[in-house]
């Protein structure tokens, strides 16, 4: 049995094991992202879901609450997984949290270098990566730098931020004070950490969108971490070396990533990814959470003016999560806005990266998030939604559109979680897969993994044909005008429409078209005069068979699309 490292000091950066090297392109990859305590448990067997025969029950009382979720519950579960065409898996912070709170999310660290014991153990996740990579599977590890556990009081409570004030040091959490700090629950560790001075102390953040407190101030109860200190950025610089080297991991994203310093991000991603590259994993993984515009996305992309880097070619991180791609879309799909704010969208980034290829290395794309930014998002996709065919074509669209493709666990199943807490409102977002006292459709007792789902069915379809062609994944991407009399040419007005975009890759053109509208519709849909030649027939890559003939209208090519409601097509030349 291996000691468990208390020093950074004691820390050994040989991989443990022969080293998974990286995907060549992430684009490549579609990622299943979870929460650990509430994915899967290693309990005993449950029966399955039935809508038709387990009533919906209501209860608000178990959400905020360990519910028993484990990492081998999730390698038992990682044949579901692939499935579904997921090529990567993207997990909560595993790393031990305080044994008394009621932080199954994992957010809130107590021990940098092991794992939650509510979670398994280090041989538990190395099992779970070697079973992954067994399957070509990616493991992307949540990671915290900006911000710790509630490991330390104030000397009187919990204090709000106030400009200009620095706060006393009050104590560290111990079973027995009469004790000191014991080994291994009481305090923080490794013992690096046990330094008041590592710590901004300005009390609790009320504005989180106001700058500096923003940056400097406690999430809640969790403390903040002075990330502009050399001495606190080379202490999780080898924190995450050492999960790399001891796991084999093969990404990280870095939680709450706007509330660190630009440089501080830039200096340790550059220094993990090159610790990454010299063991043989050469396009590691580091995406940032960064809820904001793209103004704001682009300052941590970009690093600009940041002298912390340590080399060009590994600046800072190299994905961001698309946050205003996800706002967008979800109306855009449910046709509560005209899709003209998607376009603009894709012309605004045009401008401001001067090359719109970039963003589809860069930007993972997701329709579902486990955490409430704003009163958009107090629910799932389907929250008080009945059209479930739309998180197909949400889905749909993030498997055929630029980027790195996210879908967030139990969507597959038409998970439709939300609500209003004033206290805890991710909690709706955030069920059971396996039952447990919070289980999706507020129902206990029943499992959701169900390969027969049609909402799964129909993604795994979509993935799969993703796979096969490498133009949905690396191709150049062009909206497509429409029309509905064969005169009037032009892209969509309103949100009861057919969006259709092509994406294109050398000589090869596919086409996709989405019925958004709740009524079936027939478009005349815009293609590339060159690479589709009229008279020539472009096949359904999801079904049925049947053809679909370029024709010469005026000065384009077009293709007559007769689509259902919230029907999907992928459209190829035969």
């Amino acid at each position: 049995m291996s000691i468990k490292p208390k020093s950074l000091k004691t820390l050994n950066f040989k991989p443990f094991c022969r080293v998974f090297p990286s995907p060549n392109d992430w684009r490549d990859q579609f990622i299943y992202h979870l929460l650990i305590d509430r994915f899967n448990s290693t309990g005993p067997d449950i029966p399955p879901y039935d809508p038709a025969l387990v009533p919906r029950l209501r209860c608000d009382t178990d959400g905020d609450k360990w519910q028993g979720g484990n990492l081998i519950g999730i390698r038992n579960r990682l044949d579901y997984i692939s499935g579904l065409g997921c090529t990567a898996l993207w997990v909560t912070p595993i790393f031990k949290n305080r044994k008394e709170m009621d932080t199954f999310h994992g957010y809130a660290v107590q021990n940098f270098l092991d794992v939650d014991p509510r979670f398994g153990t280090l041989k538990d996740f190395q099992c779970l990566v070697r079973e992954a990579h067994e399957r070509s599977m990616y493991i992307i590890l949540d990671i915290v730098l900006g911000y710790t556990g509630d490991n330390w009081t104030y000397p009187d409570g919990y204090p709000f931020y106030i400009e200009g004030k620095k706060y006393p040091f009050g104590s560290w959490r111990l079973a027995d004070p009469t004790r000191g700090i014991q080994w291994p629950d009481d305090a923080i560790w490794p013992l690096e950490f046990q330094n008041p001075e590592w710590y901004m102390r300005n009390g609790e953040i009320r504005d989180w969108t106001s700058y500096p407190e923003n940056m400097v101030s406690d999430f809640i109860s969790m403390k903040k971490l002075d990330t502009s200190n050399p001495e606190v950025v080379k202490a999780l610089i080898d924190v995450y070396r050492y999960w790399i080297a001891v796991s084999d991991v093969d990404g990280y994203c870095i939680d709450a990533a706007k509330h660190i310093e630009e440089p501080s991000i830039a200096r340790i991603s550059s220094a993990i990814r090159e610790y990454a590259y010299s063991i043989g994993k050469k396009n590691f993984l580091i995406c940032g959470e960064i809820y904001g515009g793209d103004e704001l996305i682009e300052r941590y992309l970009r690093c600009k003016g940041s002298s912390s880097c340590i080399r060009k070619d590994f600046q800072s991180i190299n994905a961001v999560l698309d946050y205003p791609l996800r706002e967008t879309l979800e109306w855009v799909i449910k046709g509560y806005i005209n899709p003209k704010e998607l376009i603009e969208r894709y012309e605004h980034l045009n401008k401001t990266w001067h090359d719109i290829e970039w963003i589809g290395h860069h930007f993972v794309t997701f329709a579902d998030d486990h955490n409430v930014k704003d009163s958009s998002m107090i629910g799932r996709f389907l929250y008080n939604n009945r059209f479930y065919k739309q998180v197909i074509l949400a889905i749909g669209y993030l498997l055929t559109s630029k980027g790195i493709p996210r879908i967030y666990y139990g969507t597959e199943q038409g998970f439709d979680g939300g609500g209003k807490d004033n206290l805890y409102p991710d909690k709706y977002k955030r069920e059971c897969m396996f039952g447990g006292k919070w289980g999706a459709f507020n129902t206990t007792g029943h499992h959701f993994f169900n390969p027969k789902n049609p909402i799964y069915q129909e993604i795994s379809h979509i993935a799969k044909i993703r796979k096969q062609e490498p133009a949905l994944r690396y191709g150049r991407q062009y909206f497509r005008a429409i029309s509905g009399n064969g005169v009037d040419f032009g892209y969509p007005i309103d949100g009861k429409c057919t969006l259709a975009y092509s994406r294109i890759l050398d000589d090869t053109e596919i086409l996709i078209a989405m019925n958004l509208d709740s009524k079936p519709r027939i478009e005349l849909v815009t293609v590339d005069y060159n690479l589709s030649p009229a008279q020539k027939e472009m096949v359904n890559l999801l079904g049925p068979e049947k053809s679909y003939v370029v024709n010469l209208i005026g000065d384009r090519h077009a293709v007559r699309i007769p689509l259902d409601c919230h029907e999907m097509a992928i459209l190829k030349l035969r």
